[in-house]
């Protein structure tokens, strides 16, 4: 029996529904083109509560999370978040995750929603000789992203407390959006400027299902429209944000897919950094790049990537973009086998579609120079690191 979210009836109601990772979810509500364009010129509000919600608190919390990811937890200031990997000690990349210091010793780890008990048994076997406690509370916090450069305002206008525009990106904040404390982060899977709201069940608040229809109603003057799956996916690819189980696994290591930013070498011993350490010395074999078509053509996954008539890749992620109207793709190609610019060809169904490698963002989004100058007027402002009750 297919699992369902808190807001499922809405869904039901008046969306395509499809089965993801064990859930009941949205394909789409309007069509996949126009939520994709709400998002990139005003506001979509996607439903992301498939997605996994792990507390760790206790005495020993950063130490224990320091070991089993790949990022530096004690750089991480309460009401900060970051982007980290959970690997195996070959260096494979168990999950992706975004790790947020709720205060000194509490921490919420958010998890891909096909990892959920994987991910939550990984942590409970390597937490022996660690003071910690770990939960999943996904079931008692629903998660919504409300995603778009008019995401804040529509956002703000239902939100009682700070000024979400002054939030920088991966800081969060705590506010009550009708009497119910919620927690406000600037993430998302988009590349866009946005929001995700974490919503805790309550019988003294509004429901989940009452704040996403509220969320709804605020952003109705500019343009807001409730998004699935199909969009979420375009989007995120265009953007050059991974997906796991297609873009990367446990056969995949953070080096080769352009993920080393979130490991940190320095900061002493964690699961998987002998092996990445032998493949830094060595060299990653391939290497994660972008695509776009200049003929017509879908790439999809397991699609050759080649050059020269010569087979160098595959590709691991492809659709449509409607920003750019074309064909984009993400993929691998052996080391030193292809260079940002450079021409190749996309085998689709037995015809060659003629493209060239590009770097990411596949699209020119907010995720770039536009973040940074926020980001550094939010910290001029004097946002403030402190802890944030939750949930």
């Amino acid at each position: 029996m297919l699992r369902r979210t808190a807001v499922y009836e809405y869904h039901r109601e008046f969306g395509r529904l499809t089965e993801f990772s064990g859930f009941e979810m949205p394909l789409w509500y309007s069509g996949i083109i126009s939520e994709c364009l709400a998002v990139r010129s005003a506001v979509g509000l996607f439903d992301v509560s498939h997605m996994g919600r792990i507390l760790i608190r206790g005495r020993d919390a950063e130490a224990f999370l320091n070991r089993v990811t790949t990022n530096d937890v004690q750089a991480l200031k309460p009401s900060k978040s970051h982007y980290s990997l959970l690997c195996n000690p070959n260096g494979g990349i168990k999950d992706d995750v975004i790790l947020y210091k709720l205060d000194s010793d509490r921490f919420m780890m958010i998890v891909n929603a096909a990892n959920r008990e994987k991910d939550l048994s990984w942590l409970l076997e390597n937490s022996k000789g660690f003071d910690v406690s770990i939960s999943d509370i996904s079931e008692g916090v629903a998660l919504f992203a409300v995603q778009g450069p008019r995401a804040r305002e529509a956002l703000q206008r239902i939100a009682q407390g700070p000024d979400l525009r002054g939030i920088p990106r991966f800081c969060f904040v705590r506010a009550e959006i009708g009497g119910l404390g919620c927690l406000i982060s600037a993430t998302g899977y988009t590349g866009e400027d946005g929001l995700e709201v974490f919503v805790p069940s309550s019988e003294r608040g509004p429901s989940a299902l009452e704040i996403w229809r509220g969320i709804l109603n605020a952003g109705s003057e500019f343009g807001i429209k409730p998004c699935g799956l199909g969009s979420r996916d375009v989007l995120r690819l265009e953007a050059g944000l991974c997906l796991y189980g297609n873009d990367i696994d446990e056969g995949t290591n953070p080096l080769e897919a352009g993920l080393a930013f979130a490991v940190k070498m320095g900061k002493g011993d964690f699961i998987g950094r002998a092996a990445l350490e032998a493949i830094s010395r060595d060299g990653p074999r391939r290497a994660r790049v972008g695509i776009v078509l200049e003929d017509e053509g879908i790439p999809r996954r397991g699609f050759e990537i080649l050059r020269g008539g010569e087979r160098i890749g595959e590709v691991t992620s492809g659709t449509y973009s409607p920003i750019l109207k074309r064909g984009i793709a993400m993929g691998y190609v052996g080391a030193g086998s292809a260079a940002i610019g450079d021409p190749i060809e996309v085998s689709i169904r037995g015809r060659r579609a003629r493209g060239s490698i590009s770097g990411f963002p596949l699209v020119k989004c907010y995720w770039g120079s536009e973040a940074a100058r926020r980001d550094e007027e939010a910290r001029r402002a004097g946002f403030a690191y402190r802890g944030v009750a939750f949930p």
